[in-house]
């Protein structure tokens, strides 16, 4: 389907789909780069918690051990 028929559709003339093109296009980009962060910063927290729960069982078996 056609832009121009699009915002015929809908009664919105074709600059003003362009200018929120270019306005929250713009927005995508910002919010996949911020999902890339945050995707990051979950893969850290997951290999933390990971060494902290083989540090837990490593000192369960040196308590049971004595």
């Amino acid at each position: 389907m056609r832009t121009a028929n699009v915002c015929c559709k809908h009664g919105k003339s074709e600059a003003t789909f362009y200018k929120y093109k270019v306005k929250f296009g713009a927005w995508r980009c910002q919010m996949n780069a911020n999902q890339s962060l945050w995707e990051t910063s979950i893969q850290r927290q997951k290999a933390l918690l990971a060494e902290t729960m083989l540090d837990n069982s490593v000192l369960k078996d040196v308590a049971s051990k004595k």
